[in-house]
C-alpha cells in the first residue's frame, strides 16, 4: 500500500495556528506541538481575565470615590460606604463608574451632591 502524505490540509491547519501565535517568543511561536498548547493557554487566559478586568475596575472606582471623599473638609462623609448608603436611601441611583468620573472631573460637584443628600 502506498504512503499517503497529509499534504496541504495539515499545512493549512498548522499555518492557521502559527498565525495566532506569531507574536509569541521562542519555541512558543515555532514548534507545532508547543504552538497548539500555547494557543489553548492564551484563549483560557483571555476568557478568565475578562472577568478579572471588570473586578479590577470596580475596585479602582471604589478607591477613587473613597479618596475624593477623604479630601472633604467638612468630613460629613468620611467613608465610601456611608456615601453610597445615603445615595441609595435618597434614591439617587448612580453607578460607581459615573460617581468616580464625576469625582475626577468635577470633585466639588460630587461633594455638593453628597451634602444635598445629607439634608
Amino acid at each position: 500500500m502506498t504512503r499517503i502524505k497529509r499534504g496541504y490540509i495539515a499545512r493549512k491547519r498548522r499555518t492557521k495556528i502559527r498565525l495566532f501565535t506569531s507574536s509569541f517568543r521562542g519555541a512558543h511561536s515555532r514548534l507545532t506541538r508547543t504552538i497548539s498548547q500555547q494557543k489553548i493557554k492564551a484563549l483560557v487566559s483571555a476568557n478568565r481575565d475578562r472577568d478579572r478586568k471588570k473586578r479590577g475596575f470596580r475596585g479602582l472606582w471604589i478607591h477613587r470615590i473613597n479618596a475624593i471623599i477623604g479630601k472633604n473638609k467638612k468630613k460629613q462623609y468620611n467613608r465610601y460606604s456611608n456615601l453610597l448608603y445615603n445615595m441609595y436611601k435618597g434614591q439617587l441611583l448612580l453607578n460607581r463608574k459615573i460617581v468616580a468620573q464625576m469625582g475626577i472631573l468635577k470633585g466639588n460637584c460630587l461633594l455638593m451632591i453628597a451634602n444635598e443628600i445629607i439634608t
